[in-house]
């Protein structure tokens, strides 16, 4: 910053001796004026292609344009990307002075406060004690890796599993995990259960801890990890300022001691001195829904698990009341975690202690809750005349979980279908087509500069530009002022609006495309309508039957909630759902609510109340499969599948996977939307938080 600011300084100096107006253009005719003015000029244009290429104010480089109105509009960003800057760091060395018991006083100075209010960091101005919110996004963090100069590889390839054995199969090659090589029956320890004496650890005060934050701390874990027979394993991460996502923390857990390690600061040590250890089928690793875990770790470390336990997948067996790692700490150990740092930006450092505190209660109990869970399963088995296993069942499970293998997204043709809120937003051929090119363009600069698509131009806003299609930069502007910060569009309006003029003029090759989204979003309205109406006669048909005496029917096929949680179906797009209470049914009843979506008329059934997922592909309930959520409701979820439309390229592809944006300017007329038409806004960063619990 002080570079920046000398560099300010200087350029600011010289400009003041120049002469201005007819006086420059005499003075500019003398051959020695020409020569200082010239050098003056190529001093100017370095001092400002420094300050552009300052990677630690900016978090990458952005030299300074050749042209004397983008230079304009480049110093304006540029003023107010540093102002923000400092705002950011004024807002957080407050929220700092805060958190230390102290407060501004009359004077503008910080004091301690007269009166403590213990834990509480504030209080609202009836005095009332709140928590200040956690926030899962620290602007003023600099991305880890530039600081630590982290490698990734973000080409639209497929991932390589560098660490696997191949062979050869019909269709090309395929990886071999390590699992493979063995069966379930291998990691199955009955015999040692029925002798199983449960020892709660002790109290995370005292329980000897490590942070792990170089090579021979990291060494030394690796040599403690080879004498024991398990250990428990969890990770934070943040998917919010990377294009793949980067394991921040690994927590784990031995019967005597905790350890975290800084997976950023060591990403090019942790797989080396961890792998083998991870990998060994001797040694059982216990993990709480490990789905995100197992390919987390393969992506960033190489490492394979063979041989696991998954608590989740047990609760599930054993059919608890909720499958959350916050529900068993309480119900086995009576701990009462603190989740609100579930989702808090774990790219921080130093670790504030209340971080590293709940980073060691996500594994400290996890190996007590391991056997707990062994016995409940065991004695599951002997009571139960069912065939299955209980306990083979959640190794079986926990096995499938450890098969799976990291896959990259890529970029496809028809890759932007995927769009949350698409399907309901009603687009037409010249909508559907700008929502084609800001997604391309987006991928490719997520890609080159290593940010979230949700950091570059949330799926929110690629709809709102596609709903109006501005064609100034000016009325871009105006669109999206009322957002959230978006750096990448505030640098880029020229691009982002000769992107919306290019892809209007490719309007009759996306027709087809938004017919058939209509159809496809119609007819899932259409199904669910009639499965509601089908579970509610069912229900009548059940409580006649239990009234009458007789013996209640049983549904022959799993009902819309059950059937979509089993398979974490994704939800109904913009569905008004039906408003239920207790009375009204689905019927040609015109006293009846309708639902009209797409001229599909719906008669509204009142049943007993349910919450409906107002947007298609990708709102996910609470628990994540349309599990009940905080106030006991289901989300009712209808599976889709993205019908395969072959749609044209906008070519921002190059060998060198950067955006090569070759647009032309034409004059167009932009059409317009239903008045009716709702699109689905919900914000990106929630989508990354949510994808994080």
């Amino acid at each position: 910053m002080e570079d920046f600011n000398h560099h300010l300084s200087a350029l600011s100096a010289s400009l003041q001796s120049i002469p201005t107006s007819d006086s420059f253009r005499f003075h500019y005719n003398l051959p020695e004026f020409r020569h200082l003015i010239d050098q003056l000029t190529q001093k100017s244009q370095s001092m400002l292609n420094q300050i552009g290429s300052s990677d630690h104010i900016w978090g990458h480089n952005s030299s300074f344009p050749v042209d004397v109105d983008d230079g304009y509009e480049w110093m304006v960003n540029a003023n107010d990307d540093v102002l923000e800057l400092v705002d950011e760091v004024v807002d957080e060395f407050h929220r700092v002075l805060m958190e230390q018991d102290m407060e501004k006083g009359e004077d503008g100075f910080f004091k301690i406060k007269k009166e403590r209010k213990g834990l509480i960091l504030w209080g609202d101005d009836h005095g009332n004690e709140t928590k200040k919110k956690v926030s899962f996004h620290v602007h003023t963090l600099r991305k880890p890796q530039y600081h630590y100069n982290l490698a990734v590889d973000n080409s639209n390839q497929p991932f390589e599993h560098v660490w696997l054995e191949k062979e050869k199969t019909e269709d090309g090659e395929r990886f071999i995990h390590p699992l493979e090589y063995y069966s379930v029956l291998d990691f199955v320890d009955k015999n040692s259960i029925e002798s199983l004496v449960p020892v709660k650890p002790p109290p995370l005060e005292f329980t000897p801890f490590k942070l792990v934050e170089d090579v021979k701390g990291l060494k030394e874990l690796a040599a403690k990890l080879s004498l024991v027979d398990e250990f428990a394993v969890d990770l934070e991460h943040n998917q919010y300022r990377s294009f793949q996502g980067l394991t921040c923390l690994m927590q784990i857990s031995t019967r005597t001691e905790d350890f975290i390690v800084d997976t950023l600061k060591l990403r090019d040590h942790v797989g080396k001195h961890l792998r083998d250890v991870f990998m060994d089928p001797t040694k059982k690793k216990v993990l709480h829904g490990a789905d995100r875990d197992i390919v987390w770790l393969q992506r960033d470390f190489g490492i394979y698990i063979c041989n696991m336990f998954d608590t989740g997948q047990a609760s599930r067996v054993l059919k608890m009341e909720r499958y959350s790692l916050q529900h068993l700490l309480q119900h086995f150990c009576g701990v009462t975690a603190n989740k609100e740092y579930q989702n808090a930006d774990w790219r921080a450092r130093p670790l504030p202690d209340v971080m590293i505190k709940y980073g060691r209660e996500d594994t400290h109990y996890l190996l007590y809750i391991y056997d707990l869970m062994r016995i409940k399963l065991f004695e599951l088995s002997k009571e139960s005349e069912s065939p299955d296993d209980p306990l083979l069942e959640v190794y079986q499970r926990s096995y499938n979980v450890c098969m799976q293998l990291y896959e990259k997204d890529l970029l496809t043709e028809n890759s932007f279908l995927n769009i949350k809120g698409l399907r309901g937003a009603g687009f037409n051929g010249q909508q559907l087509a700008v929502v084609s090119g800001l997604y391309e363009w987006r991928d490719v600069l997520a890609r080159a500069e290593d940010e979230s698509t949700g950091y570059i131009l949330p799926n929110k806003v690629i709809l709102l530009i596609a709903k109006h299609m501005p064609v100034t930069a000016s009325n871009l502007r105006r669109l999206i002022a009322e957002r959230s910060r978006l750096p990448y569009v505030e640098r880029n309006h020229d691009i982002v609006v000769n992107i919306v003029r290019h892809s209007m003029g490719k309007a009759a090759a996306f027709e087809e495309a938004a017919l058939r989204l209509k159809e496809e979003h119609a007819a899932f309205v259409e199904a669910a309508a009639l499965r509601l109406k089908e579970e509610h006669a069912a229900s009548v048909s059940n409580v006649a039957s239990v009234e009458d005496g007789t013996e209640a029917p049983q549904s022959p096929s799993l009902s819309l909630k059950d059937e979509c949680a089993a398979n974490g179906s994704i939800g109904i797009e913009n569905a008004t759902c039906v408003n239920i209470s207790e009375k009204s049914l689905f019927s040609s009843d015109p006293n009846s609510s309708a639902v009209k979506e797409n001229g599909t008329n719906v008669q509204a059934l009142k049943m007993p109340t349910v919450a409906c997922d107002a947007t298609l592909l990708g709102n996910s309930t609470s628990e994540g499969n349309g599990y009940p959520d905080k106030k006991g409701k289901k989300k009712i979820k209808v599976e889709q599948n993205v019908s395969s439309i072959n749609l044209p390229s906008h070519s921002f592809l190059g060998n060198n996977e950067k955006s090569k944006l070759a647009v032309s300017v034409a004059s167009v007329s932009t059409s317009t939307l239903d008045a009716n038409m709702t699109v689905d806004l919900d914000s990106d960063s929630e989508d990354m938080m949510q994808s994080n619990l």
